[in-house]
């Protein structure tokens, strides 16, 4: 029994690591700014792993035509605060394939369609952020 119990415990404990995206509500930085969202690079196959990469903060009304080179097409998941909207384009300076995401939790941007055959997933390269 007393394994049991310490194998149950383990586990609960081992669970509370895997990082669940942040909450939408709360969403701030390592400063406590508000932020307008998050944007996460590699996401897992696991919905609940999926913002658990490097991440980029998008602050409010943050408007970056040209995404940061280490950036470019690299973002799979991403979370947008309530209240908030995130507009992103497949090119940079505003050009190519345009997207709006509101607020909430996008786990797998290989599941939003761009164009015919594409996906977002790894695709974004400029957004604005409006709150």
């Amino acid at each position: 029994m007393r394994g049991l119990i310490a194998l149950l415990l383990v586990a609960l404990c081992l669970e509370g690591l895997n990082a669940a995206c942040p909450d939408q509500a709360t969403l701030k930085d390592d400063y406590d700014s508000k932020l307008c969202a998050q944007m996460f690079e590699h996401s897992s196959y696991y919905y609940d792993e999926s913002c658990t990469g490097s991440f980029l903060n998008v602050y409010p009304n943050e408007d970056t035509p040209i995404i940061p080179k280490v950036w470019d097409d690299r973002i799979s998941s991403l979370v947008v605060r309530r209240g908030c909207s995130l507009t992103v384009w497949s090119k940079s300076k505003k050009e190519g394939d345009k997207k709006k995401f509101s607020a909430g939790a996008a786990y797998h941007l290989k599941e939003y369609k761009r164009g015919l055959f594409g996906t977002w997933n790894d695709a974004i390269s400029g957004y604005y952020c409006t709150c």
